[in-house]
């Protein structure tokens, strides 16, 4: 490994430019920083010294500048709002049309400071008052808070079901909490907000992403967001997906709630790397959608969203990761009333029969089985 590749690497530079929340319990180790929206930005099972999992943007970051539609800084755990695009999206401004040359992230999500209202060594909370607008006209007034907490052996053992003896292992918890602070109950016909988590990771050429799913809905699977991706790219079993995520091909997927296990994953051969992701989920049907479109059913959205980046259609990238991305239901808050999405990443280091224990109980899968994309 080299040592650009470590967590102590990543820490040190975003030190330079950023405070910077650790979170440590023994060798498990979390980096966030307020200044980016609370973002988990990267974590490692090893100590400094160890792999560091999230993709962070660090040529952008040292430029200092901002730049138009989103600041890509990167980060394995970032907090986003829904819908993207429809008529109550909050990317677009009413009256335009859905293109990237219209596109713009809210500033609450891409360039607003979240503030740290306590911390401790294994947990932070930061906290944010926001005012946004939905392509309709519709105004929200919202606060946001935002709790990220390491996990210890005994609950990670619990919640996935799984002994972690002889595994190198990280696994944190973000419990965001969205509470109207408006005026007025929020109306479905008028739009409402969802909260939706999306995690950049490190590409590699033998790195896949894995998704259960309910059997027999893999025509429920929604593939062709920025266009269908190539069957070599893309294989949907019964029950289960593989995308590759080696950041050559930019696709993305999403899983509806019908079809849904509230479960998502990866494997990194290369780097031996198996990172699960989990979610809260009580059987919610209504989801925003986030197509770039004036849509027919704007709660038939995806609950489950994994991203490929690659070059776009002006031939430029953002970058070498992929996206692993869950969101909340769409619920039409009453005032003063909260809506809560919890959700719980982890990443694993070990053998391949260690990791194939884990993979096998929580994704359905043996890693020999991942088909070499």
């Amino acid at each position: 490994m080299k040592s650009e590749e470590t967590f102590g690497y990543d820490y040190d530079f975003l030190k330079k430019y950023k405070e910077v929340v650790l979170l440590e319990q023994d060798s498990m180790k979390v980096a966030i920083v307020g200044d980016y929206q609370a973002r988990v930005m990267t974590s490692s099972a090893k100590g400094m010294n160890g792999f560091s999992y999230g993709w962070i943007n660090h040529e952008f970051i040292a430029s200092g500048k901002f730049t138009p539609h989103m600041n890509a800084f990167g980060g394995e755990e970032r907090f986003w709002f829904g819908p993207e695009g429809g008529q109550f999206s909050v990317f677009f401004k009413k009256g335009s049309t859905f293109d990237f040359a219209n596109w713009q992230t809210p500033a609450e999500i891409d360039t607003v400071s979240y503030d740290l209202v306590e911390k401790q060594a294994d947990k932070a909370l930061f906290s944010k008052d926001m005012e946004l607008e939905n392509y309709s006209g519709t105004k929200f007034k919202v606060n946001l808070n935002r709790e990220i907490s390491l996990l210890n052996n005994a609950d990670a053992e619990k919640l996935l079901g799984v002994s972690l003896k002889d595994i190198n292992w990280v696994g944190y918890q973000t419990k965001n909490v969205l509470k109207n602070t408006g005026a007025e109950d929020w109306d479905k016909s008028k739009g409402v907000l969802s909260i939706w988590l999306l995690g950049m990771m490190k590409a590699s050429p033998q790195n896949t992403i894995i998704i259960p799913y309910q059997s027999g809905k893999a025509d429920q699977i929604n593939d062709s967001y920025f266009g269908k991706i190539a069957a070599e790219r893309l294989v949907k079993k019964d029950d289960i997906l593989f995308f590759k995520a080696d950041a050559q091909s930019r696709g993305k997927i999403g899983i509806p709630p019908q079809a849904l296990k509230p479960v998502a994953g990866s494997y990194d051969v290369e780097n031996k790397i198996l990172t699960i992701v989990q979610f809260d989920y009580n059987g919610e049907t209504d989801y925003v959608n986030s197509m770039w479109e004036i849509q027919k059913n704007p709660y038939k959205g995806d609950a489950i969203n994994a991203y490929n980046d690659g070059k776009n259609d002006s031939g430029s990238q953002m970058g070498q990761f992929y996206e692993l991305e869950t969101s909340s239901p769409a619920i039409a808050l009453k005032r003063n009333e909260s809506l809560t999405h919890t959700q719980r990443t982890f990443h694993f280091e070990g053998t391949e029969n260690a990791l194939d224990a884990i993979s096998k109980k929580i994704l359905g899968v043996n890693l020999s089985e991942v088909p070499k994309l």
